[in-house]
């Protein structure tokens, strides 16, 4: 079931998605690729007017190649668009002819240019009017250039014609583009001053240092370049993680930003989450604890205790470092750094974070294994009286997981996601009607409603987000869209629909690559797929290695599975060993849905060895447990065994009543397995009740027999299931014998042979297989 409390990690450096980076003085500097767009640009106020959809073109082009400037020059490629712009121009050959003239040419003039370029406040009738981008573009440009030293304009200028000479032999060259090199990040530095003798010293030896590639890409950035950067990676991690930079990449870029700068707060925290994606634990300790150090410590920062000032930075500051260690597992350490929280947060009166923490202390007493229903109704009243409705929202999702373990009705849980639905709508929050739509399709999955719960996935993935779409990413990488996404493969699994279980698992794979958060969701999806299908096919040999995996995973689901191979092996003391101390384990727990497995393995290891009178009190102790949780799904699949029991110890009419009670559940909501494992079971009832009828009755009911076995060969057909489709063949040969129908009984007896040379292994017998 989807986790209701994934977003409630504080994050003070996002405001509407903007990033605050305030603390670089350098403001920004000319490089020989701004210069390439100056060109580009100069042109295009120059030209003549050009038709509407080419200028709208032009414009989203011009657009990109001055945010690109803001860009480290390492993550981006600019050469397709600059391209495109300059195709798009009548005159486009008269900005590489003019790169020409300044690069083989002399210093004068790359002065010349700057001098003819038109100003922000001369141009009024042209695109670079002073509150247009191209505009604001100039002016910065002007502005960092007449700031320039003698000695930096020529750096530069040695820089522009290196930049040229090593992409353009002719200076009408146009099918290259202008592309952005590393001399974007040259090291100028355009706050500075020669006042100082050692910093001009420091000045010519740069001057006279040769211009190596990985030097220059490794300056610092300027305020522009930060925010941009800061802003667009923090987006990407949040809404599509793919489409950010790869976890040691973006690193590399936070530890050049904080060589320049350590005092950098929001690279820590960009840092801080960028660990958080590979699960390193000292690094995102590390890097949170400096963020808000480093917060404490800028000049934006009071010195009271109040609502502003570092206090308000420390009561947070615990209770990230407490999330932090209560996703890591480190309950103990979470614990006490949310008590710290609390404790400063009691001290400044500080009641927004008091309730944050208070959704923290009940989130940490279920991951405990505690029963928090007392603090969770708490916290939804507080937040209420707050006016908190993100936190309100929280609490009424936890009380209804809460409330589908303990066995609340269907009704009552979808009463209470009704209200939080409209509080989600009222307030617009987006992420919280994923986790609902989530929460939704993991009850009707738990109650047993396989169509429910696939109606809900898919509305949760076809729906629009309310969000606003910055950069082009929606918000899709949530552990909401994962369950979804993962309920719908094993749905789809259950079917016999393994190609379309291959594209959603393709899907989230790329979608969740492994050293992402979430991506254990779909690795234990994936695995228990892989082993059902082994385990149906009757190749347990492939299904044993998935044990292991499944129990680095999931310890539960891994001792079940574990226990699963083992009876199917034979190994029945074994298994029976496991299964004791995993009924132990989860009636500790209160892991109903797993307690009501176990009994039914149990009840399975009594079969083996003809118990069947003992196995009889377990399964209605089941019965009632599933029935008592509402659980329709393991209900039916109670009953199941129910009936194989009874038609084991010789009385086939009550067995065939009490199958008919499952039969439409199972038929409308049930896995291709169980529609085919109830359609046998009423076949060899309908067997064994016609050996006590006259000889009218005896052959209308061998026909019902013979009926419900050609249903059930369909459904194991479905799933390649070859050992029961074994069985059933045998079966229909035994009927068409006794019916006289020689054909038919020589084709199921053909079938049945095949299949049984193919396995190769002597399968179960029929009369102890349910």
């Amino acid at each position: 079931m989807a986790s209701v409390h994934e977003s409630l990690y504080f994050n003070p450096m996002m405001t509407n998605g903007v990033v605050h980076a305030n603390v670089f003085g350098i403001k920004d500097w000319v490089t020989p690729y701004k210069i390439s767009v100056l060109a580009l640009l100069y042109e295009m106020t120059t030209s003549k007017p050009i038709a509407l959809q080419e200028r709208r073109r032009l414009n989203k082009l011009i657009l990109f190649v001055c945010l690109s400037g803001m860009l480290p020059s390492n993550s981006i490629c600019c050469e397709t668009p600059v391209s495109d712009a300059c195709c798009l121009l009548s005159s486009h050959t008269l900005s590489l002819n003019r790169l020409h003239e300044m690069a083989d040419g002399e210093l004068k003039d790359m002065e010349y240019f700057f001098a003819t370029l038109p100003t922000p406040f001369s141009a009024i009738d042209s695109e670079a009017y002073k509150t247009s981008v191209v505009g604001l573009f100039m002016r910065h440009m002007l502005l960092a250039y007449n700031k320039l030293s003698f000695s930096q304009v020529y750096k530069l200028y040695k820089a522009l014609q290196q930049y040229y000479h090593s992409h353009y032999s002719q200076p009408g060259d146009v099918q290259v583009g202008l592309p952005a090199l590393a001399a974007d990040d040259s090291d100028m530095d355009l706050t500075s001053t020669e006042d100082n003798v050692g910093e001009r010293m420091e000045k010519e030896e740069l001057d006279t240092a040769p211009l190596h590639e990985s030097e220059l890409s490794r300056g610092p950035l300027s305020q522009k370049q930060a925010e941009y950067f800061l802003a667009r990676q923090a987006y990407l991690l949040k809404n599509d993680e793919n489409k950010a930079l790869k976890p040691s990449a973006l690193q590399d870029e936070l530890n050049n930003m904080l060589k320049f700068n350590p005092d950098f707060a929001e690279a820590h925290y960009l840092s801080y989450l960028n660990s958080m994606r590979v699960q390193d634990i000292f690094i995102s300790t590390h890097s949170l604890l400096h963020y808000f150090d480093r917060l404490i410590l800028s000049g934006s920062e009071g010195k009271s205790n109040g609502d502003e000032g570092y206090g308000r930075s420390l009561r947070y500051a615990a209770l990230n470092l407490a999330a932090l260690h209560c996703r890591f597992g480190h309950y103990q350490q979470a614990d006490l750094a949310l008590q710290e929280a609390i404790r400063i947060a009691q001290e400044s009166n500080d009641h927004v974070c008091l309730q944050h923490c208070l959704s923290w202390l009940y989130t940490l007493e279920q991951m405990k294994g505690s029963d928090s229903s007392v603090l969770t109704e708490d916290s939804v009243k507080m937040a209420a009286h707050f006016c908190l409705p993100y936190l309100v929202s929280l609490g009424i999702q936890s009380l209804v997981q809460q409330g589908a373990v303990q066995g609340k009705t269907a009704h009552e849980l979808m009463d209470a996601l009704k209200d939080t639905d409209i509080l989600h709508w009222k307030h617009s929050l987006s992420e919280l009607i994923d986790i609902s739509l989530a929460q939704t399709t993991s009850i009707w999955r738990m109650y047993g409603k396989s169509t429910m719960a696939q109606q809900q996935a898919q509305l949760l993935l076809n729906m629009n987000s309310l969000e606003q779409v910055n950069f082009g990413v929606q918000q899709n990488n949530t552990e909401a869209f994962a369950v979804a996404l993962c309920h719908l493969a094993e749905l789809h699994a259950e079917q016999g629909l393994y190609g379309a279980v291959s594209e959603v698992l393709k899907h989230l794979k790329e979608q969740f690559p492994p050293h992402t958060q979430h991506a254990k969701l779909w690795m234990l999806c994936d695995l228990k797929i892989q082993f059902d299908r082994a385990m149906n096919d009757g190749k347990y040999h492939l299904a044993e290695p998935h044990v292991t995996a499944i129990a680095a995973l999931n310890k539960t689901e891994g001792l079940y599975r574990k226990a699963q191979v083992l009876k199917a092996l034979n190994r029945t003391t074994e298994a029976y060993s496991i299964l004791q101390r995993l009924q132990l384990y989860c009636e500790k727990t209160k892991y109903t849905e797993m307690i009501i497995r176990v009994m039914l393995v149990t009840a399975e290891l009594h079969w083996e060895s003809s118990g069947f009178a003992t196995a009889l009190p377990l399964l209605l102790q089941a019965l009632a447990l599933a029935r008592q949780h509402h659980l329709q799904a393991l209900a039916s699949e109670t009953i199941l065994h129910l009936a194989f029991t009874q038609l084991m110890l010789g009385v086939p009419e009550q067995a065939l009543g009490v199958l008919h009670e499952a039969m439409e559940p199972i038929l409308a909501h049930g896995a291709v397995m169980d529609k085919g494992r109830a359609l046998l079971l009423a076949a060899r009832c309908q067997m064994a009740m016609a050996g006590t009828r006259s000889n009218g009755q005896k052959h209308a009911a061998l026909g019902l027999a013979v009926q419900s076995l050609g249903e059930a060969a369909a459904y194991f057909s479905m799933l390649d299931c070859k050992e029961r489709l074994r069985d059933v063949h045998y079966l229909q040969a035994r009927l068409h014998h006794t019916l006289g129908q020689t054909p038919q009984r020589n084709k199921c007896a053909m079938l049945f042979r095949l299949l049984d040379q193919e396995l190769q292994a002597p399968g179960a017998a029929v009369a102890m297989r349910l």
